[in-house]
């Protein structure tokens, strides 16, 4: 693999340069004045990017999958009952880790390549009339099969149904990629990971609470120590950690923060939807389609390409890294050999994103796959000439 292409996977993604220098700090004190002075900024920034208007945010050195857990652990109490539906690899994954805790988990199964079915989210809530469901878990978007669903839909069919029950929400490969309304959604306890629209290396997990969340905690009896929301919280008011936090890492997300608001969030949303149109009418353009069910569930940050009858998708992820020295994403769980995954999120480009289709194409043909060369290529530039705004190319 070289280290001079780009990845198309759906994270960990490209790293700007200017953020892997934020990263590279001489030791600091993290019981001192400074760190609590680069801290702070980056809080306050997370706070903006989820759109929060009250509550906390608390910066975990894990991943999404630790957020996960952070999020029931410090909530929830053995034998709860939370309600999840289960569309693809990390929803799975999700209820998996709760069961693991000894959670009692409702779930909804759908088929993959669906979105979180809201009609039967609801009734289950109306069916609830004891209020033992504690917590929904979503994910909002479903990085296995590149589905998008829909957070507010979700919240409504909560207050439809009259349900007190907390709404917790995987965006990991969402968050700072495409639109998050942690207020106007009504979201509990929302989870990202600095690996994904950060831009940043993986090692943090990145966590917005909500007040209704912060007192679930006073109640909660799942063991967590690491995870402690209230440790964390109380040591945030001196402007600390109780214990080593990731230092560089958190120096960088101040500056993540930095660049996604010099661009502007709307434009940056705008910018992934550019990209993952150009990637779909090249999908297209080779004669074959998104997993995604319908169109209105596209994700804007990782296209899974069905892959034509007697293909397989992982001989393309393994040649493009083996032959080229570029990484696609493989296929997961169910869809695992029927589809590749090309991640089109963080730090891309439309120039970049011609290299990678570029790259897949030849990839096809060297494997004997019925597509034209530069069919998608061709498809994507098209829309791209279109669609990129005139004030990127004069701000260069």
């Amino acid at each position: 693999m070289s280290f001079q292409n780009p990845v198309f996977i759906p994270g960990p993604t490209n790293i700007p340069d200017s953020i892997r220098k934020a990263c590279d700090m001489p030791t600091l004190d993290h019981r001192s004045p400074a760190f609590a002075r680069l801290f702070r900024p980056a809080v306050e920034g997370v706070r903006r990017v989820l759109k929060m208007a009250e509550g906390e945010v608390v910066l975990i050195p894990s991943t999404g999958t630790g957020g996960w857990e952070s999020a029931i652990s410090n909530t929830l109490s053995p034998g709860d009952t939370v309600l999840a539906a289960r569309f693809g690899m990390f929803s799975h994954r999700w209820i998996d880790l709760c069961q693991r805790h000894g959670l009692n988990v409702r779930v909804i199964d759908s088929p993959w390549g669906e979105g979180a079915p809201l009609a039967a989210i609801e009734a289950a809530l109306r069916a609830d009339a004891e209020g033992t469901i504690k917590a929904v878990l979503a994910t909002h978007n479903e990085t296995a099969t590149g589905v998008k669903s829909d957070i507010a839909g979700i919240r409504r069919a909560l207050d439809a149904a009259g349900h007190p029950a907390m709404l917790f929400v995987d965006g990991v490969s969402s968050i700072a990629s495409m639109p998050f309304d942690f207020a106007d959604w009504g979201v509990d306890i929302a989870v990202a990971g600095s690996q994904k629209g950060f831009m940043l290396p993986a090692g943090l997990a990145i966590i917005g609470i909500s007040p209704k969340a912060i007192a679930a905690t006073k109640t909660a009896r799942l063991p967590r120590t690491f995870f402690d929301f209230g440790d964390m919280l109380t040591s945030y008011a001196g402007g600390g950690y109780p214990y080593t936090p990731a230092v560089g890492l958190i120096a960088g997300l101040a500056h993540a923060i930095d660049l996604l608001e010099a661009e502007g969030l709307d434009n940056v949303h705008a910018r992934h939807t550019r990209l993952a149109e150009g990637v779909r009418r090249a999908v297209l353009a080779w004669g074959m389609t998104p997993f995604a069910a319908s169109p209105d569930l596209y994700s804007d940050t990782v296209t899974a390409v069905r892959v034509p009858p007697g293909c397989n998708g992982t001989e393309l992820v393994q040649l493009a890294a083996a032959k080229y020295g570029v990484a696609f994403g493989v296929g997961l769980g169910e869809v695992a050999g029927k589809v590749f995954r090309i991640g089109h999120l963080g730090m891309l480009t439309e120039a970049m994103v011609l290299s990678g289709l570029a790259v897949a194409e030849m990839c096809m043909a060297d494997l004997g796959w019925p597509v034209k060369l530069g069919s998608g290529v061709a498809a994507a530039q098209e829309f791209y000439r279109g669609s990129v705004p005139a004030l990127a190319l004069a701000a260069e």
